[in-house]
């Protein structure tokens, strides 16, 4: 892996303070395809974001849609997971299609099998297992469709408990992965994302860090781990930032009043000054959109150029919920 190109987006190699300076705007903000690899997902209003026709052709048609459209507007970081439907399929189908796309940091993940059978009604859309053995499987099947294009490959929703903490030939394995080429990183979920945070700094192999890069949810109703990602960006980490409008609760006019009324003021969508409170972050390198549609992503690419002053900062520092609050709300979101 080349890390000209992951550093110009804030990925750094050991040893490195990662940057948030991209050579564009645009370049801060990575594509996630979480909300198209598959038919069933938690954000509010699929049934407006994706076509009727939910078959496995027509969202790998809308995959490439957003892909096309995000690196032409300088889109450089583009997020898959073995658990998104067939979204690292759709991805390497895309990438195949345009050899001349050379200059793309593609991630992954592993620990989640996707098990809805593509269905929206199916009664369990995936299963965690952070095992070596997953571990191993995952591996061979991301390896099989992304092969030599896979930068960066992350353990999915790492949670205090996860044995991805402790496991140490899990971690030799992982360090094996590295020393391919392939960087390391960790999702994180659920209301105690900073003991995770700052547990996996701890984790080393033959004295060196392991995990170069942490994605984890921060946005305005949720901020309990930016100390911690502020810590882990003081450490060499790069700062990955998922679920930036709270899967659509801090979108359109599901917004509170205070992010409507702000974007008004900015003449941009609300999701744009989602996004924006988030970017304001120093220690955030790449911030996720997770578009379904293009206009989506070209509304959520308006983020760099917002301005927020500190009276607006403030009025949307109020919007925060307790973790333990928010956390069970995103639960009992239903998949449509």
């Amino acid at each position: 892996m080349s890390f000209a190109l992951p550093r110009a987006l804030g990925f750094a190699r050991p040893g490195e303070t990662p940057s948030a300076t991209a050579k564009t705007p645009a370049a801060r903000i990575g594509l996630g395809l979480a909300a198209v690899g598959r038919p069933g997902y938690i954000n509010l209003h699929r049934d407006r974001d994706l076509p009727a026709d939910r078959s496995v052709e027509a969202l790998r048609e809308r995959t490439h849609e957003l892909l096309d459209a995000a690196y032409a507007q300088g889109v450089r970081y583009f997020d898959a997971a073995r658990s998104y439907g067939r979204s690292e399929e759709f991805l390497a189908d895309w990438l195949t299609a345009r050899p001349e796309v050379d200059d793309v940091v593609i991630g992954s993940k592993w620990g989640y099998t996707y098990t809805a059978g593509w269905s929206v009604e199916a009664e369990a859309h995936e299963v965690k297992d952070h095992g070596l053995a997953t571990f191993l499987r995952q591996r061979d099947e991301t390896d099989a469709l992304l092969g030599d294009r896979l930068d960066l490959y992350q353990i999915h929703s790492v949670t205090t408990d996860s044995p991805a903490l402790t496991d140490k030939e899990l971690h030799a394995r992982l360090a094996g992965l590295a020393a391919e080429g392939v960087s390391v990183g960790l999702s994180t979920s659920g209301p105690a994302q900073a003991d995770t945070i700052r547990a996996t700094l701890a984790v080393t192999v033959d004295g060196e860090p392991l995990f170069r890069t942490v994605q984890a949810t921060y946005n305005a109703l949720e901020t309990s781990a930016g100390t911690a990602l502020a810590e882990a960006h003081d450490a060499g980490l790069t700062v990955i930032v998922k679920e930036a409008m709270a899967n659509g609760r801090l979108a359109g006019t599901d917004a509170p009043a205070v992010i409507r009324e702000t974007a008004a003021e900015a003449g941009v969508g609300s999701d744009a000054v989602a996004l924006a409170f988030v970017l304001r972050r120093p220690w955030a390198g790449v911030v996720l959109s997770g578009a379904a549609t293009v206009e989506q992503l070209a509304g959520n690419l308006q983020a760099p150029g917002v301005d927020l002053d500190e009276e607006q900062c403030g009025r949307l520092d109020a919007l925060v919920e307790e973790p333990e609050a928010y956390w069970r709300h995103r639960a009992a979101m239903p998949w449509s």
